[in-house]
């Protein structure tokens, strides 16, 4: 893996050992952050299931103000410690060991002292479902408070995986298919939803 463009472009990323993780690839990051390009810069960035860290350390790369990384995995931890420490980042972000509900829940707890994120990534396993439900449907519920106003919410997952148009007050906007993965793009919103205008390929 390689950071596609930023303070950091070309230099290359360690993936964790093993197959239980999955890194975004290159090209799906590329078409991901050519989307976000506009939102980046200064931004709050929150990277859900972060494995090595790939997509955090690219929005950090691109200017991101922060990034959050949440991850319950030792061995990702490791990686994603060592890629930042190669890349010389010694600030602007966090890490938080432990899995992703326990910390939205926790955040949503900190009331006036939340931070609120401007764009949020979520990579679960492709096959561990259930994720996806309860992360977009806390999202979309009482961790909405988590969401700065206009706010980007996006889910990678399997293309044969549909995810739902709605979780709570968070509807899909726009959904980016390539090869075998999607990238399927959420906003809190009050006005009714047109399915036609929402896929890309």
């Amino acid at each position: 893996m390689r950071i596609i463009a930023g303070t950091f472009r070309s230099r290359v990323l360690a993936a964790p050992p093993g197959l239980s993780t999955r890194p975004t690839s290159d090209r799906l990051r590329e078409t991901l952050f050519n989307v976000l390009a506009p939102r980046i810069a200064g931004a709050f960035f929150l990277d859900l299931y972060a494995g090595s860290g790939a997509v955090g350390i690219e929005a950090l790369s691109r200017g991101a103000e922060s990034v959050t990384f949440v991850e319950r995995s030792p061995a990702a931890i490791r990686t994603l410690r060592s890629n930042l420490e190669r890349l010389g980042v010694d600030g602007g972000f966090r890490i938080h060991s432990g899995g992703v509900e326990a910390y939205l829940r926790t955040s949503v707890k900190a009331g006036p002292k939340r931070e609120r994120h401007e764009v949020l990534f979520m990579d679960p396993p492709y096959e561990e479902e259930q994720e996806y439900v309860a992360t977009l449907g806390l999202l979309g519920g009482p961790a909405a408070a988590l969401l700065a106003p206009g706010a980007v919410v996006i889910a990678e997952h399997r293309r044969k995986l549909p995810l739902d148009e709605q979780y709570g007050g968070l509807r899909r906007t726009r959904q980016l298919e390539q090869g075998d993965a999607a990238l399927s793009f959420y906003a809190i919103s009050t006005e009714p939803l047109d399915p036609s205008s929402t896929r890309d390929s």
